[in-house]
């Protein structure tokens, strides 16, 4: 049985450097290094997750640093931007606060974006990364560098860049997101939850996707527990869309699609797998503030030896003011 999705439950990219991504997302941006753990598809590659307050799904950011990979090239298909959700008013705070770190700023007009306002930047992979305003309280991070009057209260949505738009939006909108309107080349669509619900669709021309730093992986919609996507799975492959097994992330279950317009979705459940950390969210429960301690499940604990002979440390982030 399959249950609609009420919103992202997280977005990945891959960045280059994982202590310069600490300090531009932890640091800069305020966020909260919740948990520094591996890629379970490569045990020598970092997996970081940011987010706000207990990193509960829909405020959740995570990366793979690939220091020594080819840079990346958003094009088709793929993800264009993520958007950061921040309080109504802050813009000028953000504004400010970048530029002063020498992080160049362009601004987001109501105008041009059904009525969002709100500041577009790049991390130091070349990721465009937006703060959007919006009236969620959401669950802020209140011990980091940013005045909890500012502070990013989790995800906002993300931009793709489709093959296909029709085909991308078919996938859409049988996980449960709607549309809501459209402005030149640019639609929007939106699940039904209360957070972290907004996907816009580009229909413009662009390159072809070339994957690697400055470029965002996938985007996870949320659902309920492995039932349901047990569930997905059957419909996803009765439509003959490309479909991964259900796999165990430790944090959560997932699965991976990839339909019609070309975009990697993963589903991902809001209900920890039964040899998960404690916690509501993905924060770390033994960690005051930033978790730099890497975590690894028990499945891998054999390997920790050689994992950290090839891993460099991490440390908390250096611009915490």
């Amino acid at each position: 049985m399959t249950t609609q999705t009420p919103g992202i439950h997280h977005v990945t990219g891959i960045v280059g450097d994982a202590q310069a991504s600490v300090d531009f997302y932890a640091g800069t941006l305020g966020l909260r290094l919740l948990r520094t753990t591996v890629n379970y598809e490569d045990l020598l590659q970092y997996h970081l997750y940011f987010g706000t307050g207990a990193g509960r799904p829909g405020s959740v950011l995570t990366v793979f640093p690939d220091p020594e990979g080819v840079p990346g090239r958003p094009g088709k298909p793929g993800y264009e931007s993520v958007s950061l959700a921040v309080p109504s008013g802050s813009s000028e705070y953000w504004r400010d606060r970048l530029t002063d770190r020498g992080v160049d700023v362009d601004r987001i007009r109501p105008e041009e974006r059904f009525g969002d306002r709100g500041l577009r930047v790049s991390d130091p992979a070349g990721t465009a990364v937006e703060l959007l305003e919006t009236d969620d309280s959401g669950d802020p991070w209140t011990d980091g560098p940013v005045p909890e009057s500012a502070a990013i209260r989790g995800l906002y949505g993300a931009t793709a860049t489709p093959t296909d738009p029709y085909g991308a939006a078919s996938v859409l909108e049988t996980l449960g997101f709607e549309y809501e309107a459209e402005m030149n080349d640019r639609v929007r669509y939106r699940a039904p939850g209360e957070r972290a619900t907004a996907v816009d669709l580009l229909d413009r021309d662009a390159p072809y996707l070339r994957e690697g730093p400055g470029t965002l992986h996938h985007v996870a919609v949320r659902a309920p527990d492995r039932e349901a996507l047990l569930g997905w799975h059957d419909l996803f492959r009765d439509r003959e869309y490309e479909v991964s097994r259900v796999k165990d992330r430790h944090f959560f279950h997932s699965l991976y699609v990839r339909g019609p317009g070309g975009l990697l979705v993963e589903l991902a459940t809001e209900e920890p797998t039964p040899d998960g950390p404690r916690g509501p969210g993905f924060a770390d429960p033994d960690a005051d503030g930033h978790a730099t301690d890497r975590y690894l499940p028990g499945r891998f604990a054999e390997d920790r030896d050689l994992i950290e002979g090839q891993l460099p440390p991490i440390e908390p982030p250096a611009d915490e003011g």
